[in-house]
């Protein structure tokens, strides 16, 4: 037998490829039921990243329902979701170019539905009983009227109008439904048609904050009376309210602490009613709602509830029957996400350690998984695929955070003995976001060449609760950078990687994350920034409507705290920042525009820090761009080798850093 080879860390080669990684970032969202047919949508980035509604049945396969140039996406609260709906074979979708909605029948073409206009549509629900189309309109008016340049300092530019609107489906005609909320969404028309429920919230809050719970009597003409909050209010989240056949409302609300289901029966429906707790439990069975369309549970036909439950990083699939203890259905998948139930089966994405996310159908009776959809095909031995290991670690203020650690990982090649791994830090986007030990072979590509990964889950995270979310409460830039600085300390003091070889690297807010990491502390001798956030006040006056006053809670009151946002801004402290840093960002960014890039890399610039810089043309907030999402995953693997003094196995297309 051959010794194997004991390379630096950095240089082993890996038949995990940078191209594999990219094509591994097909995009499943969105799974719906309907009858034998099961439908999704994928975000291809051989496409240019255009989402296509696929559907499956046992005659047909896997076929494309939606055809080019039609992108069924939608930009409404600028992340979107929801994008489409179907109903007896028709699909009913957001396009992304004109922001229509068009209709497709089986085995026709996309029509339109709705006229052109200043407008986004999102969270698309179809009352059949009424024969119309239920969503949320974002009117674009006062945005687009708007007298050209951004707001001033002190001043939010102007915002859209959010509206619940209805659209007859024989007709066309548009009828606003409720309006006066800053923000809408998940309308659910009762089966019977004589209900209707949605969500509503108002600045400053985020849909994780507050939420309110609205019930209305739909009447003959299909306009709402006697409408009520049932649920929701100051400092609770509810989340997806759902019909049940018994016409009582099931939801999600997080009174407790914790995203728990709750129900409130035909009769309660009405303001002061207690809703009865669902198997109560410390898990969550929903998470933040930033993206229209998610769904975290069902309900079939006979009442049974059908749930996913996160545990600290893992999700669980639960069954609760009516009138019968939870019991948990056991599935390989450690991320459950999308699920819909329907008549005997549920579907959703799912995805574990060692299989890539998939659209799942799993048969209740027999309890067997079937994979329609892989995002991709796992074309490696599994001995390349680092396991994550969840780690807990002390930090700051006498508290603890969570993480995955990933383990340089490759059979081919022997640990060497006299050195330690270099680490990469991830601090994920949101900042009130997760992450999960599914398979990424975008961390793959680092650990199968030697690097060591945390991913972490700093405190203002989701999926421990709600007090461990709400630490991140007026420090952002503070303890989710302390708890990645933190994991990092935990794993070289543990002797697990090399201390002088520690990078971190984010996208948004885990681009801000990474660049007050680099400007506050003295810890990572290297930085990789994904349209980050570099200039909060910046950032509270020109982004988007929905995240307009996000940072009310996370920083400070605008403008009354904006001391405190320049305090936290990295731009203000550019000459702190000693470490490598290389910098990607999309020119048509709406969330962090690429005026925030340009003014960080012209200060690295004239101090002569060592940088790398590469915009992309037509990419926004997160690229989706197979050339572009290669060049930039390639790009950042040659600045670590050059930064940390390694060779790559892979040839790929060097970045320039200048001054280093």
């Amino acid at each position: 037998m051959t010794d194997l080879p004991a390379l630096p860390h950095g240089s082993w080669p890996s038949p995990i490829t940078i191209d594999m990684a990219v094509s591994s970032s097909l995009s499943l969202r969105e799974v719906r039921l309907d009858g034998e047919d099961v439908y999704w949508t994928e975000g291809r980035p051989a496409e240019g990243g255009r989402q296509v509604i696929v559907r499956w049945n046992e005659r047909d396969g896997a076929v494309d329902v939606t055809p080019p140039p039609f992108n069924a996406r939608t930009m409404a609260h600028e992340y979107g979701g929801g994008w489409y709906a179907v109903d007896r074979e028709t699909v009913y979708f957001v396009n992304l170019a004109d922001g229509r909605i068009y209709r497709q029948a089986r085995g026709g073409v996309p029509e339109p539905l709705t006229e052109e206009g200043p407008y986004r549509h999102g969270d698309l629900v179809v009352d059949r009983v009424r024969n119309r189309l239920l969503c949320v309109r974002e009117d674009m008016t006062a945005v687009v009227d708007a007298p050209a340049g951004r707001a001033v300092e002190g001043e939010r530019g102007p915002e859209p109008r959010d509206l619940l609107i209805a659209i007859d489906l024989a007709t066309g005609k548009v009828d606003v439904l409720a309006s006066g909320y800053d923000f809408y969404s998940t309308p659910r028309p009762s089966p019977d048609g004589q209900h209707m429920a949605w969500l509503s919230w108002r600045h400053p809050n985020m849909p994780w904050d507050s939420t309110e719970l609205w019930v209305a009597s739909v009447d003959h003409e299909g306009h709402l009376r006697d409408e009520r909050q049932v649920a929701g209010g100051k400092d609770e989240s509810v989340v997806q309210p759902e019909w049940a056949p018994d016409g009582s409302i099931v939801f999600a609300s997080d009174r407790t602490g914790w995203w728990n289901l709750y129900r409130l029966a035909a009769d309660e429906l009405r303001v002061g009613v207690e809703p009865t707790a669902l198997a109560p439990m410390s898990a969550e069975f929903a998470g933040p709602q930033w993206v229209f369309g998610l769904s975290w549970f069902g309900i079939a036909p006979d009442g049974t509830i059908v749930a996913n439950a996160n545990l600290g990083g893992r999700d669980e699939l639960w069954m609760i029957p009516v009138g019968a203890s939870a019991e948990r259905v056991a599935v390989p998948d450690e991320l459950i996400d999308g699920l819909v139930v329907g008549d005997g089966r549920v579907a959703y994405l799912g995805a574990g350690s060692r299989h890539p996310r998939a659209v799942v159908l799993l048969d209740l009776a027999r309890v067997e998984r079937r994979e329609l959809r892989r995002s991709f095909e796992l074309e490696v031995d599994e001995a390349y695929i680092s396991r994550p290991e969840q780690i807990t670690f002390p930090t700051t203020e006498g508290e603890v955070a969570h993480a995955f650690y990933y383990p340089p990982t490759n059979p081919d090649v022997a640990l060497p003995a006299d050195e330690l791994p270099p680490l990469v830090v991830m601090s994920h986007g949101g900042p009130t976001s997760q992450v999960t030990g599914a398979i990424d072979l975008g961390k793959q590509v680092f650990t199968s060449r030697g690097f060591g990964v945390v991913d972490v889950n700093y405190r203002g995270s989701n999926g421990y609760g709600r007090d461990y979310m709400r630490r991140l409460d007026g420090n952002w830039g503070v303890f989710d950078v302390d708890d990645c600085v933190a994991a990092a300390e935990y794993l070289a003091s543990a002797g697990k990687v090399d201390r002088a070889r520690m990078a971190i690297r984010g996208g948004s807010a885990g681009g801000y994350t990474t660049l007050c990491a680099l400007v506050f502390h003295d810890v990572f001798g290297a930085g990789a920034s994904y349209y980050g956030v570099g200039d909060l006040e910046a950032l509270a006056r020109d982004t988007h409507k929905f995240e307009s006053r996000y940072l009310d809670r996370l920083v400070a009151p605008y403008p009354a705290g904006i001391d405190v946002y320049r305090q936290r801004s990295p731009i203000y402290f550019v000459d702190r920042i000693t470490s490598p840093v290389i910098v990607f960002q999309g020119e048509d960014d709406k969330v962090v525009p690429i005026k925030q890039a340009e003014q960080l890399v012209a200060s690295l610039h004239e101090r002569r820090v060592p940088h790398a810089y590469i915009p992309f043309a037509g990419e926004g907030h997160g690229f989706r761009q197979a050339p572009n999402m290669r060049r930039a995953l390639g790009a950042e693997m040659s600045f670590y080798a050059q930064v940390f003094g390694f060779q790559l196995a892979d040839a790929v297309e060097p970045v320039q850093v200048e001054f280093l």
